[in-house]
């Protein structure tokens, strides 16, 4: 992998990150969506720069992974490669992602319906989930390890630690998005509609990183 191509991913992920948590801690009036004019219908167009930044966001991501990804493909085809035999424990760490983003959807439908309580709750949920995911992965780590199977083991070893690794430090970065949402729920003055976007973004981040995972998941299964 190019060093080059490496850091200008990593600066714009960096930029693309800001941009959509800055929206997230942002004050109502600054959260206003900009209107652009159609000059063919005489219609608006609302376009959000949190929602921006997210898609850039994850554009970037993408990438990320999928370069290393095409490293792992690459790598797997020399002589040296011994496979690495998945613990059986990341098929649970799945099914609980998997209810983690149903979970997040379901707090958007709320959050669209101005269903404040349901909101909050579906936020603990979607969390509760989420650190037990974290909690599973690194249990899976452990196991590893438990059975002689280290990061320095082979090269095999090292890129399930590394791919999985990036996933669950992703998953963290979204999880500093959840918690901001649920300071400002938490808030006695904050109307439902301040956080709306909030929910929104990070529903939408969630099914990405599952949509990521299961990908992961597949290739490690598949190799």
């Amino acid at each position: 992998m190019s060093t080059t191509v490496l850091f200008v991913l990593v600066l714009a992920g960096v930029v693309g990150w800001w941009l959509f948590a800055r929206q997230l801690t942002g004050r109502p009036w600054e959260l206003a969506q900009r209107k652009l004019d159609d000059s063919h219908e005489g219609a608006t167009l609302a376009v959000s720069p949190a929602r921006t930044g997210l898609w850039v966001l994850l554009a970037v991501i993408s990438s990320f992974f999928a370069l290393f990804m095409s490293a792992y493909g690459m790598r797997m085809m020399l002589d040296d490669w011994r496979p690495l035999a998945e613990p059986s424990l990341l098929w649970g760490n799945t099914l609980i992602l998997v209810l983690s983003s149903i979970a997040f959807q379901w707090t958007r439908v709320a959050a669209r319906r101005g269903d404040r309580p349901a909101v909050q709750t579906g936020l603990i949920v979607t969390g509760f989930f989420t650190f037990a995911f974290l909690a599973g992965q690194v249990l899976a780590w452990r196991q590893l390890s438990a059975s002689g199977q280290y990061l320095h083991s082979n090269v095999a070893n090292a890129f399930f630690f590394l791919l999985t690794g990036l996933h669950g430090l992703h998953l963290l970065g979204g999880l500093a998005a959840w918690a901001r949402t649920m300071l400002r729920l938490m808030q006695a003055g904050t109307a439902l509609g301040q956080a709306r976007q909030s929910v929104e973004l990070c529903a939408t981040y969630w099914h990405y990183l599952l949509l990521v995972w299961l990908v992961l998941f597949g290739m490690l299964l598949a190799t």
